[in-house]
């Protein structure tokens, strides 16, 4: 089960192009956790954070958060998801990316966060537990950035990229076949009020074909 959600705004189906792409109309989504606000500005999606929200079990903070908002729709498996969103941080843990989530306890974030001063490309990965892998990536701040994840076989791949730069692999997790997930764009803001993320974009496609790209 992948929790309550409720509808997201505006907006119709698109259609595939060419290149196995297909952009996902916001309203084709559900929201997990309702955000503070949400503005359909253009192609743009404004997600303002409630303060306080987050993803996060247990590990060395000792509490449990599983109100962050993410905008959610089917991830099968063989699918990739792309979230584009500017990195515009400046307060301690503020962050936004790609979530997929199968439950409570079952799910991976993927995205930027704020810490020690500057923007860091990371990824927690839950399976009762919460793990954190990051990287300081402060050239990425101010910068458009998008987070790909490709479901293929028992695994879940994680790029990123700024702007047109190249992919860059930061994450390998484990996922279960046959697990029933959903997937889109997320934001938290754990420590503060005003959070407001502008999405730029989010897109289906095909998973990538292999581990590592020529």
């Amino acid at each position: 089960m992948c929790g309550a959600r409720s509808r997201g705004v505006g907006g119709s189906h698109s259609v595939w192009g060419m290149d196995g792409r297909r952009a996902i109309e916001w309203s084709e989504a559900a929201w997990l956790n309702q955000p503070e606000a949400v503005l359909v500005e253009g192609d743009s999606l404004l997600v303002t954070a409630r303060k306080g929200s987050d993803f996060w079990r247990t590990t060395s903070y000792g509490f449990v958060h599983d109100d962050g908002h993410a905008l959610l729709t089917d991830f099968p498996p063989d699918s990739a998801l792309e979230v584009g969103f500017m990195v515009a941080f400046d307060e301690l843990y503020d962050q936004a990316g790609l979530l997929v989530r199968v439950d409570e306890k079952t799910w991976v974030k993927a995205g930027i966060e704020f810490t020690d001063g500057v923007p860091h490309l990371g990824s927690v990965v839950t399976h009762g537990r919460s793990d954190w892998s990051l990287a300081p990536v402060p050239a990425w701040a101010g910068r458009e950035v998008t987070i790909r994840v490709s479901r293929s076989g028992d695994a879940l791949t994680m790029r990123a990229r700024c702007e047109d730069g190249p992919w860059q692999l930061f994450r390998v997790a484990p996922l279960d076949p046959a697990a029933t997930a959903a997937a889109g764009p997320f934001t938290c803001a754990p420590t503060r009020e005003g959070l407001t993320v502008r999405f730029t974009s989010f897109v289906v496609t095909t998973p990538d074909e292999s581990l590592h790209l020529d």
